[in-house]
């Protein structure tokens, strides 16, 4: 019922996404439940190809016995991390991560009784985690329907484009621009990234489209 109240809103208040929700389809992004998998994720993926991530996420799991957790992080010494092919930073991001998880301060039940500022601001006492991030677990792990993400480069491109702005707008207008697809930004989010993307390219389920 929410997705509908989303689409149908969206599609309501903009024209321009009316015709991208058409021609893409159903809303359909790739959730991970798991907060602390989710932003582990998050830190391998800084700066590098998802090809890459994934490699070192395959290796950094055979460094933890099989199982990527806060305990079997904070058990396995920094030099043991980078043999997975983390750089320095990134362990020392995975160690402070692991150890707000083993000490209580995150917790995925914490983080979904939060809303959506608070959660940004517990994620972002971690080293290593910034806004963007957080509103990313927000989306794709929290599954929060109004987070709009106006750092995102993504976005920013696909406003432009949908739009026919000659330059990136500014945060500011991006602000303004989202107001009226209150309170189901994520959604519209969703569809812009896709709006660049196509609708069979990554961050959705393939199978969901057949």
């Amino acid at each position: 019922m929410l997705t509908h109240a989303a689409i149908q809103h969206l599609s309501t208040e903009s024209r321009e996404l009316a015709a991208i929700i058409d021609r893409v389809g159903p809303y359909r992004p790739i959730i991970t439940r798991d907060p602390f998998k989710a932003l582990v994720g998050s830190i391998v993926q800084q700066q590098i190809s998802m090809s890459a991530a994934a490699a070192i996420q395959a290796r950094l799991r055979a460094a933890c016995g099989g199982a990527v957790t806060p305990d079997s992080i904070l058990g396995r010494r920094p030099a043991q991390l980078r043999k997975a092919g983390l750089s320095a930073q990134k362990a020392a991001y995975l160690h402070d991560l692991s150890a707000h998880f083993a000490d209580g301060r995150l917790s995925g039940s914490k983080l979904r009784r939060m809303d959506d500022e608070a959660v940004i601001a517990a994620t972002c006492a971690v080293h290593g985690i910034g806004r963007w991030t957080a509103e990313m677990l927000l989306i794709f792990c929290l599954e929060r329907a109004d987070v709009w993400p106006i750092d995102d480069l993504g976005i920013r491109k696909a406003v432009r484009n949908v739009w026919g702005h000659k330059e990136i707008p500014g945060k500011d207008e991006l602000r303004a621009i989202g107001q009226p697809w209150r309170p189901y930004r994520t959604y519209a989010s969703w569809y812009l990234w896709r709006s660049l993307e196509g609708p069979l390219m990554p961050g959705i389920r393939i199978e969901a489209a057949n």
